[in-house]
């Protein structure tokens, strides 16, 4: 699947990926506050036999084929500390 990756201006260490470039209107609300302006970083081909260093490959295709978008946080960091957006992605320890 071939996707696109966002900085967060706001968060250091976190970033959004996307199914579609630029497709921010997707977002719930309170995703788009809590990351605030994004830096396009990245376009990949995403494919599950590619192993990521922070992310687990299959739940972030599953959330990039299921809602469109994938939130990295921060090693360490949790959905609570970075705040609640309406719908969550999976994360590598579920």
């Amino acid at each position: 699947m071939h996707c696109f990756v966002y900085a967060s201006q706001r968060k250091a260490d976190t970033y959004l990926w996307l199914a579609r470039r630029d497709n921010f209107e997707i977002l719930p609300a309170t995703l788009v506050m809590l990351l605030g302006d994004l830096r396009f970083v990245l376009e990949v081909e995403l494919e599950p036999e590619r192993s990521l260093p922070r992310e687990n490959v299959e739940a972030v295709l599953e959330n990039l084929r299921t809602q469109g978008w994938h939130l990295q946080l921060p090693p360490q960091e949790t959905v609570a500390a970075a705040g609640e957006p309406t719908s969550m992605p999976k994360r590598q320890d579920e």
